[in-house]
């Protein structure tokens, strides 16, 4: 299928489809990561992935644009909800340099950035070490991706 939308729906208790992000699940607050539920979850799924990606930021490297704030992997397929300040599962590397999740943090006087968070089913459950980094995951997991969603929060550093 590769990396194209599907059904299966990606919700938080925290923040509504296009609302704002409460401070508390940013580094200006406590810094954890929100609750989410994953519902119409595809057939044939064995694991998930979770991943947040800011393409507002203003960082471009070759291949890669905007900021990684959250890698999680190797989440069983029967998970339908990761509750807030999970550490649960396989923690990649966000782009502050760091295992786990990484609070929204534009600069200041940026304005709104636009948060996605994605959940994606996968077809297997592949053994990968913590530590990935966005990209690297997606080029292991890209094979094997059923159904992906994401949801959108925005935060203004403020």
């Amino acid at each position: 299928m590769g990396f194209a939308l599907s059904t299966m729906q990606l919700t938080s208790p925290a923040f509504a489809a296009g609302g704002a992000i409460p401070r508390k699940h940013t580094g200006e607050g406590e810094d954890v990561s929100p609750a989410l539920a994953f519902r119409d979850v595809p057939a044939g799924t064995q694991s998930l992935a979770v991943i947040c990606h800011d393409p507002d930021a203003p960082l471009v490297t070759p291949g890669h644009y905007g900021f990684v704030h959250w890698v999680l992997y190797g989440i069983p397929a029967s998970t339908r909800e990761l509750a807030e300040g999970t550490t649960d599962f396989v923690a990649g590397t966000n782009d502050f340099g760091n295992e786990g999740y990484g609070g929204p943090m534009p600069p200041e006087g940026h304005g709104p950035h636009h948060y996605f968070f994605w959940v994606l089913a996968l077809d297997a459950a592949p053994k990968l070490p913590a530590g990935l980094d966005l990209w690297t995951l997606l080029e292991k997991i890209e094979p094997h991706v059923l159904g992906m969603n994401r949801l959108v929060g925005t935060y203004r550093r403020g």
